[in-house]
């Protein structure tokens, strides 16, 4: 017999229900997020739009402390607070007063089962209709193109107008991936989006992916969601990049060439895989990431920190 989920989960106050039922929106920190951009986007909804604590986890039932340390403060002779780790669903309501939940905090380490039960109980129980994962991915994408993504889904009508980047491939777990799995064989609807950020940049903050990220959000539910207050932050990064990358011609003539392979797996769309692009004469994407993550690693630090 399976252990009560309820155990993990409190509930605080009752969420409002729109007609037809409330979108959830999730991104959980800890597992890739390259270029930050599913904290970034979080961060951006909470900053911008009206929301409140609707329901609470027990982390310390579910993340592993001794591998990821909360941090705490000392002050000259005593411990003056703990930054204690939330995972925490949010009522948000959009630019019109839509209400929608978002689920955002740490990504559990443990009982990742009974976490995505718990979710799909509370899924059930508010009446979603629509469960949208947003995270990001390295890729071998230079950062003067359009940012892409991945868009994968319970049902393949939910993402018909997306591109398919990827075959059958093996990769690592996650909960919102094994959240999606699980919701889809319990015949609820949920979408996910993965940004593709250059790999030279995944451990920079690169808005640009968020930005992405909440426009596929707010086409996939509906929401009016204020996507365009990033715009300049990811122009400015952009900028900062090209200034960096500009002072080496090698460096440049990298970049020319990262180009030049990303359009060129363009023009290949719908025949087969982003990354199995055969390009004549090109270094291969490891080849490129590697040349530019270690000058952009020489710079003055700015890109990455």
């Amino acid at each position: 017999m399976s252990e009560p989920t309820t155990e993990l989960y409190q509930i605080t106050d009752d969420p409002t229900t729109p007609e037809g039922g409330p979108v959830l929106v999730h991104s959980l920190a800890g597992f890739i997020d390259a270029g930050q951009a599913g904290r970034l986007a979080v961060e951006h909804l909470l900053e911008h739009l009206d929301s409140r604590v609707v329901a609470t986890f027990d982390t310390d039932q579910l993340l592993d402390y001794r591998s990821r340390r909360p941090v705490m403060m000392f002050e000259t002779d005593h411990w003056a607070g703990y930054g204690r780790p939330e995972l925490t669903l949010h009522e948000v309501r959009d630019s019109e007063g839509t209400p929608f939940l978002l689920l955002a905090g740490p990504e559990p380490d443990l009982q990742w089962e009974r976490f995505v039960a718990a979710v799909t109980e509370l899924v059930e129980r508010f009446g979603v209709r629509l469960t949208v994962g947003l995270d990001a991915v390295p890729m071998a994408v230079p950062h003067t193109r359009p940012v892409t993504v991945t868009a994968h889904a319970t049902r393949p009508e939910l993402v018909a107008d997306h591109e398919r980047w990827f075959g059958t491939v093996e990769v690592p777990a996650s909960v919102s991936a094994l959240l999606e799995l699980r919701l889809g064989e319990a015949g609820h609807d949920a979408v996910g989006f993965a940004a593709h950020v250059p790999h030279y940049l995944a451990r920079a903050e690169v808005p640009a992916a968020a930005l992405e990220l909440l426009d596929q959000f707010g086409a996939v539910s509906g929401l009016a969601v204020p996507a365009e207050a990033l715009r300049p932050a990811a122009d400015q990064a952009i900028a900062e990049v090209d200034q960096q990358i500009a002072t080496s011609d090698e460096v440049s003539a990298v970049v020319r060439r990262l180009e030049q392979q990303f359009d060129a797996a363009a023009q290949t769309r719908g025949r087969r895989p982003l990354l199995a692009a055969e390009v004549d004469e090109l270094p291969t994407a490891e080849e490129i990431g590697a040349e530019l993550e270690q000058f952009l690693a020489e710079q003055d630090g700015s890109v990455e920190d």
